[in-house]
């Protein structure tokens, strides 16, 4: 209720990525989440192919908190990852510090999109990729199928785990920093370890 700063950061990525697991795994409170139950009517829109298991989907976004200090909050924001959501993305992106996209290697095209508003917002983001067990592909790999910038970085993680997820955001933040202020250290990002 005291905090001055209230920081934004969005996850964004495809469908069944693993934005919402994310969110949850970091989380100091119960993350609100609006996900839905599957059904059959929905077949035919959404592609579950690649994701057979999934059986719940986020339907407008996913939100969670992070207290860094006595005056910094971290507000994160799951965006939905089909298609027929991403109309809801422009305004998630409102007033954002950064952004994680969420990559499933076995599927890297459904990372586009998230890549191309990102940029075209000059919202500063990482790529983490998160392990879903499939064929391990080298980073420079990544980077060229992604048309990733040098400066983006690409780092692995599991969105299951709180640690790995806590390590994707302080690679965001230590990432923003940069990109404002090379010299200036925080404590942010030391906070966030905690």
């Amino acid at each position: 209720m005291s905090a001055d700063n209230g920081l934004k950061i969005v996850v964004v990525g495809g469908f069944g990525v693993g934005k919402t697991t994310l969110i949850r795994s970091v989380s100091e409170i119960r993350p609100l989440n609006t996900e839905e139950t599957m059904t059959r009517a929905g077949e035919h829109v959404d592609d579950i192919s690649e994701v057979r298991g999934k059986k719940a989907t986020t339907v407008a976004f996913d939100f969670g908190r992070i207290t860094l200090d006595a005056r910094n909050v971290l507000y994160l924001f799951g965006a939905p990852g089909q298609e027929r959501f991403w109309f809801l993305w422009d305004r998630l992106f409102t007033g954002t510090l950064g952004a994680v996209v969420l990559v499933d290697t076995r599927r890297i095209d459904d990372s586009w999109y998230a890549i191309d508003r990102l940029e075209h917002h000059g919202t500063p983001f990482v790529v983490a990729r998160n392990d879903f067990g499939g064929p391990a592909h080298p980073p420079w790999q990544i980077r060229e199928a992604l048309d990733l910038d040098p400066h983006v970085p690409l780092i692995d993680c599991d969105a299951r785990s709180r640690a790995s997820g806590k390590q994707v955001l302080i690679t965001l933040v230590e990432h923003v920093r940069s990109r404002h202020s090379p010299a200036r250290t925080h404590r942010s990002s030391q906070e966030l370890a905690r």
